[in-house]
């Protein structure tokens, strides 16, 4: 569908796309993340990629896991660390992260600013891996 979608304030103060319907991250209790939504913008029955913002608000994160796909995250506003296997590094707006297949991960957004970002992503991809007792990963954000 061709059309110009517009980057605004949400009702709640948040950013994001004016008529891109706002989700959950994920169902509460699949892992732990805390204050973050997700919209969907770009995602056709014909292309391999979809295209989603992510909004963390501030002192929020995404749930540490690992994918076989790969990831492409720009970050559009705020500042924040990621946590890419071992190592935990800040980023800040206009940043280019790629996420390598089946590494650690993780995004937080520092506790006086929201983080939002771009993630750019196969359509057909497999589902989250999460820690466990037999494969721990990296510690997580908090």
């Amino acid at each position: 569908m061709s059309g110009v979608r517009r980057f605004a304030p949400g009702a709640a103060g948040e950013l994001g796309w004016t008529g891109v319907e706002r989700l959950r991250y994920k169902e509460e209790g699949s892992a732990p993340f805390r204050d973050i939504t997700r919209q969907v913008l770009f995602s056709q029955p014909d292309q391999q990629c979809e295209l989603r913002y992510f909004e963390i608000a501030p002192g929020g994160f995404s749930t540490l896991e690992r994918h076989r796909h790969t990831h492409a995250v720009l970050i559009l506003r705020g500042h924040g660390s990621v946590r890419l296997g071992d190592a935990e590094l800040p980023v800040a707006e206009h940043d280019l992260v790629t996420v390598d297949p089946l590494t650690w991960h993780q995004f937080r957004a520092d506790a006086g600013c929201a983080l939002g970002f771009l993630c750019l992503v196969s359509k057909s991809r497999d589902r989250p891996q999460l820690p466990t007792d037999e494969e721990p990963a990296p510690r997580e954000i908090r």
